[in-house]
């Protein structure tokens, strides 16, 4: 595979294409995404436009699309409401949610700069699979209010649940009506339109004409909800606005926020990898992204990462350099400048059908129907992944998942490693042994403690060393063999120096065989070498072997 990010014109066809492509496909999602966040569609547009141009030019992944997305604006969403509550004024909290969205942008450039990309994405799958279900299950349920043709309640996801008597009782059936042809044409679209002519067609702008021109033919005097005029041309600068009380709330909204970019981001660099057999840079990936969210942030438009929908169209439309996401940015552009206008006709209720489906797609239901038969621990893991994200708090979620799927590992890990933790003092074939260490260990007549150590010993590990410890008091030689041991961890080495000390303690003789590298070194500043003689430190357990005989022998004469 091959690193690659310059922008170059060898394939400007290719790219134009692709541009082109994804900016129709961004069109409806960024104005879809902007009401619904609460932000309005201009800020939904000029997300799509910045966080797209600058991570296209300065990011890792010269095939990415990026742009607001279903779970960032669930976020985003969450950020405007309760900055805008505790402020007591929307225009004052709708700035300070744009200030978020610039420190997401500058913790995510610092992610870049300290080298976290490959860490970004060590996440087990049930956590990530109930995080990003939790995350469409909340934007479904956010949509009801619109899609009914209702205002959205506050109190985001309980205040919904909480009045859906109320949004079912006053529904307006003609909103209900678009909704419903909304996401009937986005699921019917794939199906009938052949299979060439799909790029061109995507279902989400579908959708978005025919709900426009459905509702503009029958329901012209109805009350049909619709965009709100906004001002079309360039956008203007937004100061960083925040106060001292908030800034604690912001800076974890922040920190959330750039977390789910940088999964999100990376995550779709997997798949634009394997779709054009490259390599992309996670570290400058995430620079790219934090550039983008930053000046994204400054001219007030929402938070975005990196899009599959629009990667894998641009791609497969012929896009294979940063160019073809610079297009479209300028295609979008052209959109706000001169066809900001035309959007005041679209209802609300489409968006809503069309961000409801969104949601709906976001949920993992692949691995929702199988995951109890892969695991019932992983099954429960993501389940309260799920409940977590839904009804607490999407940090919490991901904290608290990661932290019992790491524990539950671990265990595991321990517990399979520990059956490599044998101590001996005869040949009773639970260790591999020649027929010469054999013969040896049998001349001890059980007076040689044999302790054989294997593979990485991790701090799990500690235990199963205690146990088998306790056969020091039957013994006059030890012999650690840590040939196999590649990793040696602090807790771990602790336990071999207290093995070591209370063996010397009894008066015992102790080898140790095989240290090398990690290991070694890691023994060697506990001061372990300082207490036991250099002729005792081997590297063939024979040689040890044969040490332990003579001196037992020697010893047996001598009394």
């Amino acid at each position: 595979m091959q690193i690659t990010n310059r922008i170059h014109f060898r394939n400007f066809s290719g790219d134009l294409f692709g541009g082109i492509t994804a900016a129709v496909i961004a069109l409806p999602m960024a104005l879809t995404f902007g009401v619904a966040s609460g932000a309005g569609p201009a800020a939904g547009l000029y997300g799509a436009i910045l966080v797209g141009f600058f991570a296209a030019l300065f990011g890792g992944t010269p095939t990415l699309i990026s742009e607001p997305t279903g779970p960032m604006t669930v976020i985003m969403t969450a950020v405007i409401t309760n900055l805008t509550a505790a402020a007591d004024d929307p225009e004052k909290g709708l700035a300070m949610a744009f200030t978020v969205v610039m420190m997401a942008g500058v913790l995510q450039i610092l992610f870049g700069v300290l080298r976290l990309g490959k860490y970004v994405t060590l996440m087990p799958y049930t956590v990530v699979s109930g995080f990003m279900s939790g995350i469409g299950i909340i934007l479904v349920i956010l949509q009801l209010g619109p899609f009914l043709g209702e205002k959205a309640p506050k109190g985001g996801v309980l205040g919904t649940l909480g009045d859906l008597p109320n949004l079912l009782s006053g529904l307006n059936s003609s909103a209900l009506f678009l909704s419903l042809l909304t996401v009937a044409v986005i699921v019917l679209i794939p199906i009938i339109v052949p299979t060439q002519f799909k790029k061109w067609f995507p279902p989400q702008l579908i959708a978005l004409l025919v709900g426009t021109l459905v509702s503009m033919w029958l329901f012209p005097g109805a009350i049909v909800d619709r965009i709100e005029p906004f001002n079309a041309g360039l956008p203007t600068l937004r100061m960083p606005v925040f106060t001292s009380t908030e800034l604690q709330l912001m800076f974890v909204d922040a920190m959330i926020l750039a977390v789910l970019g940088c999964i999100d981001a990376l995550l779709t660099s997997v798949v634009a990898d394997s779709l054009t057999r490259t390599e992309h840079n996670s570290n400058k990936e995430l620079i790219g992204q934090g550039i983008g969210n930053l000046m994204s942030g400054l001219c007030g438009g929402i938070a975005g990462a990196g899009a599959t929908m629009g990667t894998v169209v641009n791609i497969q439309a012929g896009g294979r350099t940063a160019l073809s996401g610079l297009i479209r940015a300028f295609i979008l552009m052209i959109v706000v400048l001169w066809a900001a206008p035309l959007t005041q006709n679209i209802p609300l209720a489409v968006l809503a059908g069309i961000a409801l489906k969104v949601g709906i797609d976001i949920i993992d239901w692949d691995f929702l129907k199988r995951a109890h038969q892969v695991s019932w621990k992983g099954t429960a893991i993501m389940y309260g992944v799920i409940a977590l994200t839904v009804f607490v708090d999407l940090m919490v979620a991901v904290g608290i998942g990661v932290f019992i799927a790491n524990i539950v590992t671990i265990d595991r890990l321990s517990m399979l490693q520990s059956k490599s933790v044998k101590a001996i003092t005869d040949a009773d074939d639970e260790i591999q042994l020649t027929e010469e260490e054999k013969k040896l260990l049998d001349q001890g007549q059980g007076r040689i403690l044999l302790f054989h150590l294997s593979g990485p010993m991790i701090f799990g590990v500690a235990k199963a060393i205690s146990r088998e410890q306790k056969a020091l008091k039957y013994c006059d030689a030890l012999i650690l063999d840590l040939s196999d041991v590649p990793h040696m961890g602090v807790t771990s080495s602790l336990t071999i120096e207290n093995a070591i000390d209370e063996a010397l303690d009894k008066g015992c003789s102790v080898f140790v065989v095989g240290a090398a590298g990690q290991t070694k070194r890691r023994l060697g500043k506990l001061g372990i070498w300082d207490r036991i003689a250099p002729e005792n430190l081997l590297s063939e357990r024979v040689d040890a072997l044969r040490q332990s005989v003579d001196e037992l022998d020697r010893f047996a004469t001598s009394s």
